[in-house]
This record gives structure tokens, sequence and C-alpha cells, in this order.
């Protein structure tokens, strides 16, 4: 097995191979405008430090978001372009499940929140660090203050909204490097993971203007 892993859900432009044992090279950079402009050298760069050719993969782990919808698409299409040149699988693993997995804490439940923006977070509770509780949701802190009181919390969007969220831990953002090690887990024991497929859960910012005028050359 050598996985390659990679995320462009949250700012960091992630990427990881692991072998079935472990993480053997890796490389994570936080910038939120520049995901398709960082991920293909990290791949180039993770496959270097790992002393290995692309062709050698054998199948493709993404993050699915929830994210935004400009960063998340370039990771989903870089892994299907890699899946479709390679003629290997590529799987999804929710990028939340990525972020608990890493998360240091011993026991749930637990929150995990991530930024969506427009004053919002996309989030989820937790049983354990390869448990989730509840479906990926997006919504504005306050609305679900009652929901998490109480409750430690990941990720950066717990550390934006400390008022809804004042208990936070790390890592503030996912890790290919856990996304791999959580995908080789859960195929060594005969899981299925989900398809590579993403989970905006809203729709993307950019739209068609309602009733513009149409101007036709007389």
């Amino acid at each position: 097995m050598l996985l390659l892993a990679l995320d462009t859900a949250t700012p960091a432009v992630t990427v990881a191979l692991h072998d079935g044992t472990a993480v053997i090279a890796s490389s994570s950079q936080v910038d939120a405008r520049r995901h398709g402009e960082l991920l293909l050298p990290a791949v180039d760069r993770v496959l270097a430090e790992a002393g290995v050719k692309l062709d050698a993969v054998t199948g493709i782990v993404t993050g699915i978001g929830p994210g935004p919808y400009t960063g998340l698409r370039v990771g989903l299409m870089t892994a299907d372009t890699f899946g479709l040149a390679l003629g290997v699988p590529v799987h999804g693993l929710c990028t939340l499940d990525g972020l608990a997995y890493a998360a240091d804490i011993e026991k749930g439940p637990f929150v995990v929140a991530t930024d969506a923006r427009r004053k919002e977070v996309y989030w989820a509770v937790y049983e354990d660090s390869r448990t989730r509780r509840t479906d990926p949701a997006v919504d504005r802190p306050a609305d679900i203050a009652e929901k998490v009181a109480g409750l430690p919390a990941v990720g950066a969007g717990a550390l934006l909204y400390p008022d809804t969220f004042p208990v936070a831990h790390e890592p503030e953002h996912v890790s290919a490097a856990a996304l791999a090690s959580l995908a080789a887990e859960k195929l060594a024991a005969g899981e299925e993971l989900p398809e590579p497929r993403p989970l905006y859960l809203r729709r993307p910012d950019a739209q068609v203007p309602k009733n513009y005028k149409v101007v036709t050359p007389k």
C-alpha cells in the first residue's frame, strides 16, 4: 500500500504519503488563496522526500470537506485526475474526521469546528477520535451554543469564536498525514470509505445574476 493523501478544504494545503504502516513524508502550508498554486508542488516535494515516483502510488485519499467551494474543488479535481491517470482508487474522507483523528483529546464527546466564513462554522460532534456522532453542518456559532455547551472543541472555527467554544484544542487545520493514517486504518479493517464527492453544505458565493438585462445588437 502507498496512499497519497491531500486536502484543500481549509486554508491548509496539505499532502502526505502513507505506506500502510506509517506516514513516510508530508507537507502542509497555510494559505487560503493559493491552493491551486501550492498543491502540485507539495505533491512533488512529498514524493521526492519519500524517494518514490507518482506511479508507485496505489491509492488516493482526498478530504471532501465541508469547505469553501473554490478551495475544496482544487483537491478533489486533483485527486480525480491522479486516480484516472494512474488507474488507482480514489477515496474520500470528511475533513472534520481528519481533524478529530489528530485531536489531542483523550476522551469525548468533543466538537470539531472549521471556519466557514460569513461568520459561520462547519462543525460536527464526535464521540471519540474515530467516531462522529452528528452529520457535518454549517451554522452561526451563536445558533449552536446550547448544543455544544461544555464540550471541548478542535479547529480554526473554535479558535475564532471563543464565546461559543471556550475550551479550544489543537490542531487548527487538518493535516493530510492524519487523513492518510485514518484511511489506512479503515482500509486495513476492511471498511468502505466515502466516495470522493464534495461536502459543500451550501451554494457557492459566485452566482449568475438574476434579471440581468440582455443587450442585443441592432
